[in-house]
């Protein structure tokens, strides 16, 4: 009894020693990354803790609102595989009113959007764009449409008219990361600025084309050509609904066009013309002009109903959106998905209902509210406020779901670490999971906030940190 009552002792004891000796190795981390003077003026919060027990092995700051860049997606993330589930497909409905007679439909084709986000997305077979139109095509060919004598009508109400949640700024606004979303999307409402910049730095970057071409609006270019090799600072400045903007900045010089990636600023407008370009190449003609609900509710126009469905294009599963959300940060995603889940549970889809429904979301599950100020579902936003507790809760949380496995697997890996990453200007942070040397398994999450200097070397640095978990 005596010699198991010792084993025991020294079994608790050489755990008590490792525990203790991580909390050490990360204070001391911690301590020396302060005392950097890239840290001068900034801010570090870390929360870790035992991914078997729960129990904290080390905090600092936990408990402090920051800006936490794309890590707020995983707020956003878990509780659209709760409120949606992981099954859940958006539908996008092709169909009309009127009657169809020797080839004409006398009436409107409608196009009813859900906000899918993947509609005309290079990313899955099945949503390409040539896929969605041949879909479209077949399902008029079938009903033997050759004449629309109507108009296009395209039903965004699924959603609200403001497509950009407040507080993103004007430099993100008009680049794809800054894309606004509607009912309806398409090709994630993205484009490419093909531009041919000089040979010699300070020489104008004549744009070459777009792709696919721009709809409704034209922009004034200022891009000049930089050095070679000094990469995309090229800046689009376009916003939703405007029918002009501008560019700025440099792109690197060369004899080889320079592409940077813009936001349309009216996705359903970027649609109709799709599909325009589908009719005339199926030589189908239409009488009227395209409409969207907004447009007609502004004009206090009456909206014909939808009487015979052709074909509902289907979204994949949120599980697989989740992927892209997680793996490229795509905020556009976060950003339906945040009026997904207010649509679904509120009757319309706005930032303002979804965001509340995220933060009620946590509460009930033991996050205090006030420990995630959201504004937007993708943390573009540089107002958005989290604590590395509360992400830390969201990650032990997934754990415990059926949905976790395609959570794991869709978080993206760095510095050896399965760990979603954030980034916007003077914030970095890692929120994520890891399993050390020893087997001792964590979960995590650093915020940096009001760094000086290099962002490559803040990361740097705050690998340093998290390698005391290996």
């Amino acid at each position: 009894m005596k010699k198991l009552l010792l084993l025991v002792f020294i079994t608790t004891f050489v755990s008590i020693g490792k525990t203790q000796t991580i909390t050490a190795k990360l204070a001391n981390a911690v301590n020396v990354f302060e005392a950097d003077a890239q840290m001068k003026h900034g801010i570090i919060s870390l929360y870790v803790t035992d991914a078997t027990t729960g129990k904290p092995v080390y905090e600092h700051n936990a408990q402090l609102g920051l800006a936490a860049a794309s890590t707020q997606k995983l707020f956003t993330s878990a509780a659209s595989f709760e409120l949606l589930g992981s099954t859940y497909r958006y539908k996008t409905v092709l169909g009309y009113d009127g009657t169809i007679e020797n080839g004409v439909l006398n009436g409107n084709l409608h196009v009813n959007g859900n906000g899918d986000p993947t509609l005309g997305s290079w990313r899955w077979k099945d949503t390409k764009e040539e896929v969605v139109c041949r879909k479209i095509a077949q399902a008029l060919q079938q009903n033997n449409i050759t004449t629309i004598k109507g108009s296009v009508l395209l039903n965004d109400s699924a959603f609200s008219m403001q497509p950009i949640p407040g507080g993103w700024i004007w430099d993100d606004i008009g680049n794809y990361y800054g894309a606004g979303c509607w009912a309806i999307n398409w090709r994630e409402n993205q484009f490419d600025l093909q531009l041919q910049p000089g040979l010699n730095e300070g020489d104008p970057a004549r744009i070459v084309k777009t792709i696919p071409q721009l709809q409704g609006a034209v922009l004034n270019n200022q891009i000049t050509t930089g050095k070679k090799g000094s990469g995309d600072n090229g800046y689009i400045y376009l916003a939703p609904y405007s029918t002009s903007g501008f560019t700025e900045g440099t792109v690197p010089g060369g004899n080889e066009p320079f592409v940077i990636s813009g936001a349309f600023p009216n996705a359903p407008l970027q649609f109709y013309h799709a599909l325009l370009a589908l009719f005339t190449k199926q030589n189908i003609s239409v009488t009227g002009s395209y409409k969207t609900y907004a447009q007609s509710r502004l004009n206090k126009e009456s909206w014909p109903v939808m009487q015979q469905e052709l074909i509902t294009l289907l979204s994949p599963a949120i599980d697989s959106i989740n992927y892209w959300f997680l793996r490229k940060s795509i905020n556009l995603y976060g950003e339906v998905l945040i009026k997904t889940m207010a649509r679904e549970k509120k009757g319309l889809g706005s930032t303002e209902d979804g965001v509340e429904l995220v933060r009620t979301f946590w509460s009930e599950h033991g996050i205090d509210k006030s420990a995630v100020h959201m504004i937007d579902g993708s943390g573009l936003s540089p107002q958005n406020r989290v604590t590395t507790h509360a992400e830390v809760k969201v990650l032990e949380y997934a754990k415990t779901r059926s949905w976790y496995p395609a959570f794991y697997d869709a978080l993206p890996e760095y510095n050896g670490m399965k760990m979603k990453s954030g980034s916007i200007g003077g914030a970095r942070a890692f929120a994520g999971y890891h399993t050390a040397n020893d087997g001792k398994q964590y979960v995590f999450s650093i915020i940096v906030n009001n760094y000086d200097g290099s962002p490559v070397e803040i990361v740097k640095k705050m690998y340093t940190v998290l390698n005391v978990l290996k």
